[in-house]
């Protein structure tokens, strides 16, 4: 498995697409939207080659990062050197403190954490910091609730 360093901002997957004299990187509409990436800055990119299993669904490779994914992933396999795994930094009941970023498509807060992985969080807004407990892990976002009163940062 491919080693990507923790300070990852953002990471999805998807395609290269011909476009007559040039290729081109499509950008899910969902991180712009929910503030991910801006359209104001200049970013870096790395490639790297998609992993593909029998059991992975390639019919949609931009799940969206604010809904709950229906493919069925298989679990990832552990480091054989024993560093950490690549999946999601976060576990279900993990209780830690976040800062709310910007608000998604439903009016939820959204967190970024390790690697740029997103945590929603309901009944929060930007500039929160809060305690909460992860209720749900998926793929590409967690969802949490409150546990504390939000402080503004």
């Amino acid at each position: 498995m491919t080693q990507i360093s923790d300070s990852l901002r953002l990471l999805f997957e998807t395609s290269v697409e011909d476009e007559n004299d040039r290729y081109t990187v499509a950008i899910p509409p969902e991180l712009v939207e929910n503030g991910s990436i801006d359209t104001d800055e200049t970013y870096r990119i790395a490639l790297l080659a998609a992993e593909q299993t029998d059991e992975t669904d390639t019919s949609d490779p931009t799940p969206s990062q604010t809904e709950p994914s229906s493919v069925s992933r298989p679990e990832p396999e552990p480091e054989p050197d024993g560093s950490h795994s690549q999946g999601p930094p976060v576990e279900e009941g993990e209780v830690r403190t976040v800062s709310i970023d910007t608000l998604g498509d439903q009016g939820d807060g959204i967190a970024k954490v390790e690697r740029g992985f997103i945590v929603i969080v309901p009944g929060t807004k930007p500039g929160d910091r809060v305690e909460v407990e992860i209720t749900d892990v998926k793929e590409t976002v967690a969802f949490a609730e409150t546990v504390g009163e939000a402080t503004v940062r």
